[in-house]
């Protein structure tokens, strides 16, 4: 079943993948920078920027059609939640332990994307089956 993109959908499917390359660009070229700042692992922040790279391809090639399968919609918005837990997952979990702005950055993005979910699922809520 397609989606017809709506206006709104497709503003917030470009913003996050705005968003999205700004964050894969900044954890690809400094985590160097970024890991001595934040305790968390250069090798964590790099690939967490390596796995952005085809989610936001993904982004923007929803965002310019017309109509989407509603459940390539479906999976960004679970692929968001999903990040949101992996973030909160890590630092609950004691997988790292970062200092107090590694602990802002990763409570930062995770709200972030949490927000990009929730406007995602409501603009697919809104946007109506394409015939």
């Amino acid at each position: 079943m397609s989606i017809a993109i709506t206006p709104f959908l497709r503003r917030v499917l470009y913003l996050d993948a705005a968003t999205s390359g700004a964050a894969a660009v900044l954890c690809i070229a400094g985590s160097p920078l970024l890991a001595p700042l934040t305790g968390l692992p250069q090798s964590l922040l790099f690939w967490a920027g390596v796995v952005l790279v085809p989610f936001v391809a993904v982004l923007l090639a929803l965002a310019r059609r017309a109509t989407a399968p509603r459940l390539m919609l479906v999976d960004v918005v679970a692929l968001n939640a999903l990040w949101v837990a992996a973030s909160f997952g890590l630092l609950v979990g004691g997988l790292v332990e970062p200092n107090m702005f590694g602990t802002l950055f990763v409570v930062a993005q995770a709200l972030a994307v949490a927000l990009f979910a929730a406007l995602q699922l409501a603009g697919l809520r809104a946007a109506s089956v394409a015939a």
